[in-house]
């Protein structure tokens, strides 16, 4: 398989110091002076880079015109960087967005729903591990630990302050993690075992898969953001902070635990992912490899057009459109046409 995918209009390019230039009016993806793809520049819609890829000027101001994207993300899938044009989208809507992220009552009342569709969405991944699990034990923690949760979100309804909530879903994630290495299965637990969370860098290869794969959730509720004229950086639960997308990563909390960890629990249980598919670093980090990254990104595309019903239109749509629904949601109800955002629900 190719290290170079065009996936859904858009090219995601992995291979370590692969060079992508515009040739006339196509895309042309070179390694070590060869010729590996040729993309007709009309058929993408953006870039996606891992780690150390160029990128010539010229590709760059053509896609700046075109109001194409280019992401830079490290090897690990952390982002780094993006390119966009001139700011587009609706004033009145993003005045709206910055009145209320001032006001501590409203920011409060999102950021609250935030952190409640996080929770169920993860209950629901315990849940569902609880239901298949063979051993009776370890039914018995998931579902202790899925009560737990049910007792967070409570806990979420009477919290006075975002700092607050924030210690709710801290704690909940810690148990969450605990429950996640009970879902894999005990043949695959002693490659994958996942030590608590660790991100910078990731030290075990479930880490390694998780932090990839949130960074591809990351870049769509971006995208989504921007695409219904809101400003990814003025959130609600995260701190604004300069270069913090915060708006994104609080549209990424709901999908964390239906896009991506449901994700990397298929991958490891169908032994779709192997130990050669990471690479140990000095000092303890751990990372997909070139191999590794390429698989991921066609389970993460395939997993994308599964549809699911979205409980608010009742009607199921493909993975790969939520989190664009969820920002017009999040649209609507900062301009106070509906009475609050509506996290996204897995069922």
């Amino acid at each position: 398989m190719s290290p170079m995918h065009t996936l859904l209009n858009t090219l995601y390019i992995t291979t370590p110091q692969a060079y992508a230039h515009l040739d006339n009016n196509t895309v042309r993806i070179e390694v070590e002076r060869e010729t590996r793809l040729r993309v007709p520049l009309h058929h993408l819609d953006g870039l996606v880079c891992f780690g150390h890829v160029l990128v010539s000027p010229g590709l760059m101001h053509r896609l700046a015109d075109e109001g194409k994207s280019l992401v830079l993300l490290n090897e690990h899938g952390r982002f780094k960087a993006r390119l966009e044009g001139g700011t587009s989208g609706n004033v009145l809507l993003r005045q709206a967005q910055f009145r209320q992220s001032e006001q501590p009552d409203s920011t409060l009342t999102i950021a609250r729903t935030i952190v409640a569709g996080k929770l169920k969405n993860s209950r629901t991944v315990l849940m569902r591990g609880a239901r298949e699990t063979q051993d009776n034990d370890e039914t018995t923690t998931l579902t202790r630990i899925a009560d737990n949760f049910s007792a967070s979100l409570r806990a979420t309804k009477v919290a006075a302050t975002v700092d607050e909530l924030r210690g709710i879903e801290g704690e909940a994630a810690r148990n969450y993690f605990v429950g996640l290495n009970l879902i894999v299965k005990p043949a695959m637990r002693e490659a994958f075992q996942l030590d608590g969370r660790t991100r910078r860098p990731p030290l075990d290869r479930f880490n390694a898969l998780i932090s990839f794969l949130y960074a591809l959730v990351m870049n769509d509720c971006r995208s989504a953001l921007e695409a219904v004229g809101l400003d990814p950086q003025i959130g609600f639960l995260h701190v604004v902070r300069p270069g913090r997308a915060a708006l994104a990563l609080d549209l990424q909390e709901e999908f964390r635990a239906i896009l991506a960890d449901r994700l990397a629990l298929t991958l490891i249980n169908r032994g779709q992912l192997k130990v050669a598919d990471f690479d140990e670093r000095e000092g303890g980090a751990v990372m997909l490899n070139d191999q590794g990254r390429r698989t991921v990104l066609t389970a993460w595309q395939e997993r994308k057009q599964v549809e699911m019903a979205h409980p608010l239109l009742e009607q199921k749509l493909p993975l790969t459109l939520l989190p664009l629904i969820q920002a017009r949601i999040m649209a609507r109800a900062l301009r106070g046409e509906m009475d609050g955002y509506l996290p996204f629900l897995a069922r």
